[in-house]
């Protein structure tokens, strides 16, 4: 088994380039996901392995009104300004929520 060791974001966003998959997620939100890997690395005391197909299909990045229409989520009276919390609460209920961007929410597709 050959295992590259991956210590900056610059070297996880051109793993996803290499892969052909620099577009599956935004700039600032592969540094969230590699910021949310890595703390999960540390917590679990293991390395993660890293697979860009499989974060590509575990993981997604959407704006909040994307994610609520994707997963139903009653959205009914609330006012807008509130839209991002919500969705954000939700995810974080079923445990999903990886972190957010200035504009967009990154979790694990469920």
């Amino acid at each position: 088994m050959i295992v590259d060791t991956i210590t900056s974001v610059y070297q996880f966003r051109d793993a996803f380039a290499q892969a052909n998959r620099q577009n599956q997620f935004s700039y600032e939100g592969l540094e969230v996901l590699f910021d949310y890997l890595e703390e999960l690395s540390d917590s679990i005391g293991e390395p993660y392995e890293l697979d860009v197909i499989a974060l590509c299909c575990d993981y997604a990045e959407a704006s909040a009104a994307d994610i609520a229409k994707a997963y139903d989520i009653d959205l009914e009276g609330t006012d807008p300004d509130d839209i991002d919390e919500m969705v954000k609460e939700y995810l974080q209920d079923q445990g999903v929520f990886v972190g957010e961007t200035s504009s967009t929410i990154l979790y694990q597709q469920f």
